[in-house]
């Protein structure tokens, strides 16, 4: 599956921001969908995932109550909504798809997409 990461961008803190990770070449609902982050000087992270079905979502502590993951298999698509953004959210941001496996680590993920910048000014 071909994945395609987008929607960053520069944005004060407190501001929000929609990332969009659409996916083509395979049956999408097969997926479940991760979206991790990589800030800079540091290793790339769990940032949040969402089950095949969107039933389900998990989240990393740093951004539980401000961000919402969330999927339309109908349209091959995932988002990653961010509220409340925070300096500390800056960085590079990837969505990955998994067939079976662990949500939060990454090595469970067979498909990546490439990076969308995302900066948060103070």
């Amino acid at each position: 599956v071909q994945l395609q990461a987008s929607g960053g961008g520069l944005v004060q803190a407190g501001a929000s921001l929609r990332l969009s990770c659409a996916a083509s070449g395979r049956t999408f609902s097969n997926y479940a969908i991760g979206w991790f982050r990589r800030a800079p000087g540091k290793e790339r992270e769990f940032v949040a995932a969402i089950s095949k079905t969107g039933d389900s979502t998990y989240y990393a502590n740093s951004v539980k109550g401000r961000f919402t993951i969330s999927r339309d298999n109908a349209e091959n698509t995932a988002y990653l909504q961010m509220n409340n953004l925070k300096p500390e959210d800056t960085a590079d941001y990837y969505c990955a798809a998994r067939y079976s496996g662990s949500y939060y680590g990454q090595q469970g993920y067979e498909y990546w997409g490439q990076g969308t910048l995302v900066t948060v000014s103070s």
